[in-house]
């Protein structure tokens, strides 16, 4: 049953209140009152947290390549990791890197705008070291490039930026292409102060040195593909298996491995004394192989075809045949092995 208070009570509460002894909030039970989320309206959130995670996944395969690729190209153990995955303003992210420093203005194809990876000068120095020789161990200098340092780091930024394209495969068939190179943070801008932006900051360890690489995109750079960014969508484009960009890739990269062709005339199994008799001259004659019969076309040093010889103009040449089916040694060795026991 409600308890009904008299109009002496409400006065009573009316006094208390205007003296501050009561205040509202001790009328309402702690399940009844709602908490109050801060928002600022300055710095808007772009990003959600499911895309902030997408994104962090899609860089930490981003810096898995970028390290085997600059320790394949400095010689030097390297380690990159994705420390973190931030939303906040152009300004504030500009503030935050040194002066000078290393900063690439990247064109984000198909993409509209640009982004920018700005390296940390201890990175930037250690990188050149070791390119031009030395240990880089003791690079950590703070100045500006010069010409030939310049056009030094730029071939290694359009090297990692290539990761950059592998990263994003999943989502967008991204070019990105290296625009400008800038050391001072107040001549990149790329977008208005308050926009907000993404930043993933890589941590980054050659040798004993280390530092950051922060890769920062503009909202608006990638609001067309916002959607695209959640887990369920990236974990569905992996299991679609390869896509028409993945065979591309592949068939590109296979058309140029380089493989050894022969050509088998026959064989003859010699005794070692009749090795060393062998002089300049002599004739070995190779079993019962007739001028009519096939050769053997071998790749990689596995027969493949049966060949006829002839000549193309001036040159030796065999007329490739019907398929040779032989059989795998490792195949071979595992059926003996099953037949022994």
């Amino acid at each position: 049953m409600t308890e009904q208070l008299s109009q002496e009570d409400i006065d009573n509460l009316l006094a208390a209140m205007s003296t501050g002894e009561v205040s509202p909030e001790d009328f309402v039970s702690p399940a009844e009152q709602k908490k109050v989320k801060i928002y600022d309206f300055r710095r808007p959130d772009k990003f959600s947290k499911d895309q902030i995670r997408t994104v962090q996944m899609m860089h930490e395969t981003f810096a898995r390549l970028t390290t085997t690729a600059l320790s394949a190209k400095l010689r030097a153990m390297v380690g990159v990791h994705v420390t973190a995955v931030d939303q906040l303003t152009y300004e504030e992210f500009i503030r935050s890197i040194p002066n000078p420093t290393t900063i690439s203005i990247i064109n984000m194809d198909p993409l509209k705008g640009s982004a920018i990876l700005e390296i940390d000068p201890s990175i930037t120095f250690t990188i050149i070291d070791r390119l031009f020789g030395g240990s880089g161990e003791h690079a950590k200098l703070n100045r500006e490039l010069t010409d030939i340092e310049m056009s030094v780091i730029e071939g290694v930024i359009v090297h990692i930026l290539s990761n950059l394209r592998e990263a994003w495969a999943q989502v967008i068939d991204l070019r990105p292409r290296l625009g400008n190179i800038e050391t001072n943070p107040q001549f990149a801008q790329i977008v208005p102060p308050n926009e907000m932006v993404m930043l993933i900051t890589l941590e980054t360890k050659i040798g004993e040195n280390e530092g950051m690489m922060n890769l920062c995109i503009p909202y608006i750079t990638i609001e067309p593909i916002i959607a695209k960014l959640s887990a369920q969508y990236w974990f569905s484009s992996i299991r679609r298996g390869e896509s028409e960009i993945n065979k591309s890739m592949i068939s590109s990269r296979l058309e140029q491995v380089q493989v050894e062709i022969s050509v088998e005339v026959g064989q003859v199994t010699l005794s070692f004394a009749d090795i060393m008799q062998l002089q300049v001259g002599s004739v070995i004659k190779l079993g019962n192989l007739n001028v009519r019969d096939d050769f053997i076309f071998k790749i990689e040093d596995r027969p493949k075809f049966k060949c006829r010889p002839g000549r193309v103009g001036s040159y030796l040449a065999v007329q490739i045949g019907e398929p040779i089916h032989d059989v795998p040694d490792e195949f071979l060795i595992t059926n003996r092995s099953q037949e022994e026991y």
